[in-house]
This record gives C-alpha cells, structure tokens and sequence, in this order.
C-alpha cells in the first residue's frame, strides 16, 4: 500500500488530501489559509471525524508544505514521510503545451510558471507548491494535472475566437476553458453509472458553483466548453459575469471614467454575476433565500438558470444529440431546485426530471424512467483524480 497525496495550491491557501492507494481511500484532508499573512490558519481532519487546528503565521508556501509534512507524522496519521510515494499537483494553466497531466522535473515546473500570464494567481503558487515538495521529498513521484489539459481535444472551430487569426499564432489568444479536472472525473463516473463505453456516450457536464462551466463530452472528449480564454466567460457565475458584448466594455469604462482596463476587468471578475445582478450575495443559498420577496434576487436565479439551459441546448447541437447531462460542484449537487429548474425548462429534447429522485445531495440518476436524457447528479472528486493520475504516471 502506498500513499498519494493531492495539492491544490492557491495564491494564498494550500488544499490537500492523503489517499491510501489504490484504495483510494481518503486517510486525511485540510486547508493552509492565508498564507504569508499574520494568523495562518491551519486544519487537518482524520480518522473517526478528529480534527487538528492551529492559528500561527506562515510567511510562505514552503513552511506550509514543511508544517503539513510534520503534522502528519506528530498526528500518527503517517509514521514517517516515506509512506509518501507521489504527490499530485493541480494546476489551472497548461496552455497548448500539457495535453495530459505530466511528471514534475525542473522544466516543468518553469513550463508552469511561464504560462502564468494565463493564470498570474494560480500557476506561479503551484510552481512554488512544486519546488516545494521536491525540496522535501525529492525521490517521489510528481505529477502536474492541468485544468485545461481536458479541454485540448476541441477542434479549431471550437477553440479559435473570430478575430485575426495572427493573435492566435502570435500569443495563443484561444479558448482554454477550466474545470477540465471535474469534468472528466464526472463524465467517466456518469458511463459507469450507465453501464456502456463512455466512447459510445454524448454527455453535457454542468459544473455548477461559485465558478461555472458547462462541457460537451464526445466520446470522452471535451469537444467544447463554456469558459474561454480565462475563466470569466461563459454562463452567469457568482461574481463572473460570464459572456458579453466585448463593446460594453468601452462603453462602460467612458461612463465610468475608468481609464485601466484592469479595473473593468475587475469589476466583470468580482463584482458581477449573481452579486451584481442582486446587490445581495453571490451565494445561490442566498439568492434562493431572497428569491421570494425580492425581485432583483428572483431575476438574478432565473437569468442562471436561463444561461445554462441555452448552453445546454447549444451543446446538444453541438455533439447532434445526448445520452446524459451531470450536474457537480456546489450548486449542481446541492441545488434541488435549481436542477429543477434547469431540466424542466429543456423537455422538449427528451429530458424530464424525477421529483422524488432529485430530492437528494448524493450520487444518483434524477430523471424519469420516461425520459430519453438521463440526468445524473455526480459528486465530483478532483482530488481522487489526481491521485488516479499519481498512479497512471508512476506505472508509466
């Protein structure tokens, strides 16, 4: 038995989980919060719902990979660092260059920081992430999972924005997408749970949370996604405003007498989306909450729900039809009503919804047996699929 663990490095913040492999078998996950700000806040939770916590300041991603490391030893959750035999990191920008996860060695680790310009808050704390653990476990297995390497499977016609084709062949101005991790997690899970080769499969991933992003699965392969260039296109997010006129732009930051484009991006990155479109919350608990009595909250909920659905419907157009749509992530696996919602709005493509089936939170098929679209609610498990990796590439 070995033992993989997952990492999910932020700007500030470092996610792990310990898996017993092949098992797959979650030994113990946590958080590292604000990092390289005074009062850190470090939590592990183990065996029989223990849990370890401590508020101590950790001025960098090294220190809270060291501090992880022993803590999981002074914990007995592992009795040395040699149980640890691969660590798998996820990262948001792999560019064209990763079209598959890949093993950590030092022109990797510069490959990821290089395309930070992609992803400036996320890839250059991953590489510091990466350095780090080859520092301290130099002789494990290091595996790099990219978010977009998923999405590199579209065609042209899908990636390529209609502007002059030089800005592609000069500065890889593409659609890249995002969530790519969840979304071959779920569609993988989805074929399994229907019992037939997931290359026999056209399947619709709704990866619905504060971030959102809907896939066209083809056989397996992502053959178009919502998100784009960056993660601020495509359907209506908590603080994205997903997909615009380009011209609203220009012509906000002259009303505005904003002259840095930073700003306005800002602005669609932030404080657009749900919490824009209420002026109450990006949180869709929230928003529902609110949605009876206010009328900015109910039109923020139905223009989410609205924007899905013409996504769903261009991706059935798309692949000329559909076995399956998932829903994951946060409002996707817990929003009852918001499934509701979305399916009940699209029947006329043979999806009907279950009631009594989608009353739930876990795993299961939600539509009628009526229904020529079964509609699945999936968990996803990111971090066991970087793990999975871990193993493919160690036997490799």
């Amino acid at each position: 038995m070995s033992k993989s663990i997952a990492i999910n490095a932020g700007s500030s913040s470092l996610k792990f989980q310990l898996f017993n492999m092949p098992q797959e078998e979650v030994v113990a996950k946590g958080l590292v919060e604000r990092i390289g700000l005074e009062n850190s806040i470090f939590s592990i939770s183990y065996g029989d719902d223990q849990k370890y916590e401590v508020v101590e300041d950790i001025p960098n991603h090294e220190v809270a990979v060291e501090k992880l490391l022993e803590q999981l030893v002074a914990l007995n959750i592992i009795a040395s660092f040699d149980e640890i035999t691969g660590v798998g990191h996820r990262v948001v920008a792999g560019g064209e260059i990763f079209k598959d996860s890949a093993l950590v060695d030092d022109t990797v680790i510069q490959q990821v920081e290089d395309l930070a310009e992609f992803a400036p808050l996320h890839n250059k704390a991953e590489a510091i992430g990466m350095r780090a653990f080859k520092h301290i476990l130099p002789d494990i297995t290091s595996v790099a999972v990219f978010d977009t390497s998923f999405h590199t499977t579209m065609p042209k016609k899908a990636y390529l924005y209609s502007v002059p084709l030089e800005y592609y062949k000069q500065f890889k101005a593409r659609k890249y997408g995002a969530h790519g991790t969840s979304h071959r997690y779920v569609s993988h899970r989805a074929a399994e749970l229907l019992g037939k080769p997931i290359k026999e499969l056209k399947i619709i991933t709704c990866h619905l949370g504060n971030g959102a992003s809907i896939t066209a699965v083809d056989g397996g392969k992502s053959v178009d996604t919502s998100m784009g260039f960056t993660p601020l296109a495509g359907v209506t997010m908590g603080t994205r405003s997903g997909d615009i006129d380009a011209s609203l732009v220009g012509f906000l930051m002259n009303k505005l007498n904003i002259t840095d484009i930073n700003e306005m991006v800002d602005i669609l990155n932030k404080k657009s989306g749900l919490l824009g479109l209420s002026g109450l919350s990006s949180d869709m608990r929230d928003i529902d909450n609110a949605s009876a009595t206010n009328e900015d909250a109910k039109v923020a909920m139905e223009i989410f729900v609205d924007r899905v659905q013409k996504y769903i419907g261009q991706y059935i157009a798309v692949m000329n039809g559909v076995d399956a749509i998932v829903f994951t992530a946060g409002i996707g696996e817990n929003s009852i009503k918001i499934r509701d919602l979305i399916i009940s709005g699209i029947t006329w493509f043979g999806c009907d919804i279950d009631k009594e089936r989608n009353n739930t939170r876990s795993e299961a098929i939600i539509s009628s047996d009526n229904a020529k679209v079964t509609v699945l609610n999936i968990p996803t498990n990111e971090e066991v699929e970087i793990a999975r990796d871990i193993e493919r590439l160690r036997k490799s």
